[in-house]
Order: C-alpha cells, then sequence, then structure tokens
C-alpha cells in the first residue's frame, strides 16, 4: 500500500512539473511574439490528489503494468513449466494451471510432455511432420552389415518427456534433449544389433531384431540420470536391403519354391501310388473274401447233406425198407394193368422191380422210376 501511494505521489508530482513547464511557455509564447492570435496549449488539470479521476488514472496504470510485466504464466494440460530465477531452473516443474511470477526476475519456460514420434524413413514426404506437430522426421538408420554391404533401417520411435523429472532432464540436456538421447541413442543401438547380421538374413530374423532393438534403445534411456524420458513403443518398420541383395534374395525364394513345388510333386505321387496299391489290396481283399465265401458256402452244403444223409442212413430200417418195397410194387402192378407189353427188370440182389421198359414204344424210352 505504502508503493502504490509513493507511486501515485510521483506521478503528481510528474504531471505537476509538466504543467508548470507547460504555463512557462504559454507566457512566453503571449509575451514575446505579440498578437493575440497566437495559439496556445489546451490547459489540463493534472492535479489528482482527492478527485476520483485521479483514482480511476492510477487503477488504469496499474492494469497497464500488469499487462505489460505480465506477472502470471498459465500451464495447459500436457505441458510442464520450468522456473527460471535469475537465471536458475527449479528443481520442481510447475503442473498445469496459472501460476504468478515476479517480472524480470523470473521466467517460464513451457515443455510439452505428450507423446512425440520420431519417424526415422528413407523417402521423407514434404510436410510429413515437424516439432511443433510432435512428429519428427529423420532420414533412415544406414548401418553396415557383417559384409559391409550398406542396409537402411526405417524405426519409429513413439516418447514423451519424463514429467516427473522434466527440469532436471531441461537443466541438464537442455531444450533439444530429444535430439541429444533419443535420436543417436535409437542410431547407435540399430547401428550395434544389425551390423552382426548379413543382410542376406536380415529378413528371416526380422522378429529377433526388432525386439532386440526396442530393448537395446529401453535399457539404454533408462539408465541416464533421472529418467529423461519414457519411451512408448518402438517399432521396426522395414529393412530396406541393397538391390543386389534383394534380387539374390528373390532368387533364392525363387529356386526354394521351386523345390517345395517339386517335393509336393514327388509327395502327391508317391500318395497317388499308395491310393492305387491299397486300391488293389482292397480289390485283391475282396476277391478273396468272395471266394472264400462260396468255399465256405459249398463245405457247409457239403457238409449240410452229409449229415442229412448220414441221419436218412440211420433212419432206414428193414421194416421201413419193406414198406417202400410194398408201396412200389403196387405202383408197378397198376401200370401192368394199364401196359401189358411192358417189361419189369429187378435190381440185383433185390426183389422190387425198379425198371420200367415200355415195348409198344419204338424208341424203347427208358423211364427210371426209382433209383
Amino acid at each position: 500500500m505504502k508503493e502504490n501511494i509513493t507511486m501515485a505521489s510521483d506521478m503528481n508530482d510528474y504531471f505537476n512539473k509538466k504543467k508548470s513547464q507547460s504555463e512557462g511557455f504559454e507566457k512566453k509564447s503571449s509575451g514575446g511574439g505579440g498578437g493575440g492570435n497566437t495559439p496556445q496549449m489546451p490547459k489540463i488539470d493534472f492535479n489528482f490528489g482527492g478527485s476520483k479521476a485521479g483514482i480511476t488514472y492510477f487503477l488504469i496504470a496499474i492494469v497497464l503494468v500488469l499487462v505489460l510485466a505480465k506477472p502470471f504464466t498459465i500451464i495447459e494440460e500436457g505441458e510442464r513449466g520450468i522456473l527460471s530465477t535469475n537465471g536458475k531452473y527449479s528443481d520442481q516443474a510447475l503442473l498445469p494451471g496459472l501460476h504468478f511470477i515476479l517480472p524480470v526476475i523470473q521466467k517460464v519456460y513451457i515443455v510439452d510432455t505428450k507423446v512425440r514420434i520420431i519417424n526415422y524413413a528413407s523417402s521423407i514426404e514434404a510436410g510429413g511432420g515437424s516439432v511443433a506437430s510432435g512428429i519428427n522426421a529423420k532420414p533412415a538408420i544406414t548401418v553396415l552389415d557383417k559384409r559391409g554391404l550398406p542396409v537402411a533401417i526405417e524405426l519409429t520411435v513413439q516418447y514423451r518427456l519424463n514429467a516427473q523429472y522434466a527440469a532436471q532432464t531441461i537443466s541438464n540436456w537442455g531444450f533439444s534433449w530429444e535430439d541429444k538421447i533419443i535420436n543417436p541413442v535409437a542410431r547407435d543401438i540399430v547401428r550395434n544389433i544389425v551390423g552382426k547380421y548379413d543382410a542376406e538374413n536380415l529378413p528371416q530374423m526380422r522378429n529377433t531384431i526388432a525386439t532386440e532393438i526396442e530393448t537395446g534403445i529401453r535399457e539404454s534411456v533408462a539408465s541416464l540420470e533421472n529418467a529423461p524420458a519414457d519411451l512408448q513403443s518402438i517399432q521396426l518398420r522395414e529393412i530396406v536391403l541393397p538391390p543386389k541383395v534383394k534380387e539374390q534374395i528373390e532368387n533364392v525364394q525363387i529356386a526354394k519354391q521351386q523345390v517345395q513345388k517339386a517335393e509336393q510333386d514327388v509327395q502327391r505321387a508317391e500318395q497317388e501310388a499308395l491310393r492305387r496299391a491299397a486300391e488293389s489290396r482292397g480289390i485283391a481283399e475282396k476277391a478273396r473274401i468272395e471266394a472264400q465265401g462260396l468255399a465256405d458256402a459249398v463245405t457247409i452244403e457239403a457238409e449240410a447233406r452229409a449229415k442229412a444223409n448220414n441221419l436218412i442212413s440211420k433212419s432206414l430200417t428193414s421194416d421201413l425198407l419193406k414198406l417202400e418195397q410194398i408201396q412200389i410194387q403196387g405202383k408197378f402192378n397198376e401200370a401192368l394193368r394199364e401196359n401189358k407189353d411192358a417189361k419189369i427188370f429187378l435190381t440185383p440182389g433185390g426183389s422190387t422191380p425198379n425198371i420200367w421198359v415200355d415195348m409198344k414204344d419204338a424208341k424203347q424210352k427208358t423211364t427210371s422210376v426209382a433209383e
């Protein structure tokens, strides 16, 4: 309050001095030139003491001082403020929000803590990225393989400033910290890892190389003091080989494909041969089973007949044979009544006639009556 009163008093003295100078100028003008036609300066009342206008002017002056000096700063989300007092950085970064500072003595530097990207690409498109947009485009990392052949590695690194140690990082590395940390580390790790392999083997070892690159970059950045960067992801996008090596790999791939095709043809031929052999075995087995079935059927039929004959022979008794002779004799007797010219031949060892010869028939047909 005392400072404000002193400032108002100084301003009144200044305006009073100006007023006296202007009054003196008017007196000189009226006394020296003669004539009432000489223009006079308008009179302004600069006496602010005890008037409302003086307070108003004083407040306006205070606002102008605040606007010009800007004793405050606003930090947005995704940012941190590095407070510098007389050129010395504070250990703790300012969080998002409104912060008051001492003009001239203190200054706040805004740093970005959002995710940023570095694209290492063989061809950088116009307008493909800028530091302000958070995307930094850089040339692909050129590496010499195990035999000294040049190989280009296209990589994408996503990272962000570690907000917890933002002040220490800026103090140690400066505002271009990412060009001093992320870029050199990425290039160094890629060269060390890819340089261990031959260019021809890089496509087959892609997953292994990608894992080794990511692990190496993370470990290198994490080993730095105060862990300045938080790595989000590291992606191996492309391995660009020399044209001759690429052509050689393509020829090898074509040869392998031809060999695989030949092997597949051989396998198909073998499978076809096995199929035909199996089919032939099946047909032969079918014929054998059918023949075996027929033989078994004949055997079964013969056995059945033998059993039937055996049963019949066992069932033939003398009384049954006599009865059969009597029945046959009766049939022949009936036949002789109708054909008296017929002749009857008896079988040897038996008295029952079993052959009938019709003498009326010129051809002498012989009819077997009974076996």
